[in-house]
């Protein structure tokens, strides 16, 4: 899980606290599920996740991690939750189906492959589709199987192979 950081006043706390209240109510229904939640060092969302979410020896909050641990994480993840425009452009790439809590996306390029699937704030809807793909493998995968419309990982090698074939 990764996000809430620009939250913490006003009416956007209530948006955050519906997004921390289906992830609590998914993981108290879906006992095999773990989450790790590297947490920004707002103060107000620190407080808000630890109210809504401690009491779970299998949910983490943790500090917030360099980019490469963040990666390492993604990676051996089974399912992104999210409101960061950079993560919605790099989970794809790993194979993970993300859930943007957010009404609107500015990638919605990921939208329309599949790879992403925007769930807003509302609680209900939320926890609807990360039920969904915990519960529902054909669902799972057809996302994490979506073309990924930011590249298949494999750029740097073409370029490279260019630059080779044009020093020749």
């Amino acid at each position: 899980m990764k996000g809430f950081e620009k939250k913490g006043l006003g009416p956007v706390d209530e948006e955050r606290d519906r997004m921390f209240r289906a992830i609590r109510r998914v993981m108290e229904e879906h006992p095999d599920t773990k989450a790790i939640y590297p947490i920004h060092m707002n103060p107000t969302v620190r407080k808000a996740a630890h109210a809504e979410l401690d009491g779970f020896d299998r949910l983490h909050i943790i500090d917030p991690l360099e980019v490469l641990d963040f990666h390492n994480f993604m990676a051996r993840s089974y399912l992104i939750l999210t409101d960061s425009g950079g993560i919605q452009e790099e989970a794809p790439s790993l194979g993970k189906p993300v859930l943007v809590m957010r009404d609107t996306t500015e990638r919605p390029e990921g939208v329309a492959a599949g790879t992403l699937k925007l769930v807003g704030t509302d609680e209900d809807v939320i926890y609807r589709e990360f039920s969904c793909l915990l519960s529902d493998e054909a669902e799972y995968e057809a996302m994490s199987h979506a073309s990924n419309p930011y590249g298949d990982g494999h750029a740097s090698e073409r370029i490279a192979d260019v630059l080779a074939e044009s020093s020749r």
